[in-house]
């Protein structure tokens, strides 16, 4: 009779699932991404299908409400032209329209005062999200003017109005 073995990577190669995970990146090689993931798969033991969960449509679904505070001219940017390009943005781009987004710009007050910033918020309202507006301040850089993200009091209020308004429920 042969010995149990005592972990995991002592088990004969074909018994033990291995998953590998590739992580590529912008080079031209990238294009030599298939074959190679196609080659890994023939590994005897290799992990062949996908049981994981895919984070950004489980937290679509897991919550009620979305807030983005702040909301910088970055992401601002990226959302309004639809680039879902990490985490955030893939939740953004993939939201359940029938709940809730609600976004808190905050940007220097020169970025805010740019033109193609109105037109961003612009496309954020047009796909139904609701505005948290900044407020005017002096900023961290030294600036004062519009560009600071609402204050927290604000920001929490209208949470609770949109939810308690959207759940049905009253708020205490």
């Amino acid at each position: 009779m042969e010995p149990k073995a005592s972990c995991p990577t002592a088990a004969p190669l074909v018994e033990r699932k291995f998953h590998v995970l590739v992580g590529v990146t912008g080079s031209v090689a990238a294009l030599k991404s298939p074959l190679l993931v196609s080659k890994l798969l023939d590994i005897p033991g290799m992990w062949k299908s996908r049981s994981d969960p895919v984070l950004h449509i489980d937290l679509r679904r897991w919550a009620d409400l979305l807030l983005v505070a702040p909301l910088d001219a970055n992401t601002l940017g990226k959302v309004a032209s639809g680039i879902c390009d990490n985490l955030l943005t893939c939740v953004i781009r993939a939201w359940d329209h029938s709940k809730p987004l609600l976004f808190c710009p905050a940007m220097n007050t020169a970025m805010w005062e740019h033109p193609v910033t109105a037109q961003q918020v612009d496309q954020l309202k047009a796909f139904g999200y609701v505005e948290i507006p900044c407020v005017a301040k002096k900023l961290v850089c030294g600036d004062e003017g519009l560009g600071a993200m609402a204050e927290v009091g604000t920001i929490v209020d209208k949470v609770k109005e949109v939810l308690f308004q959207h759940s049905g429920f009253q708020q205490s």
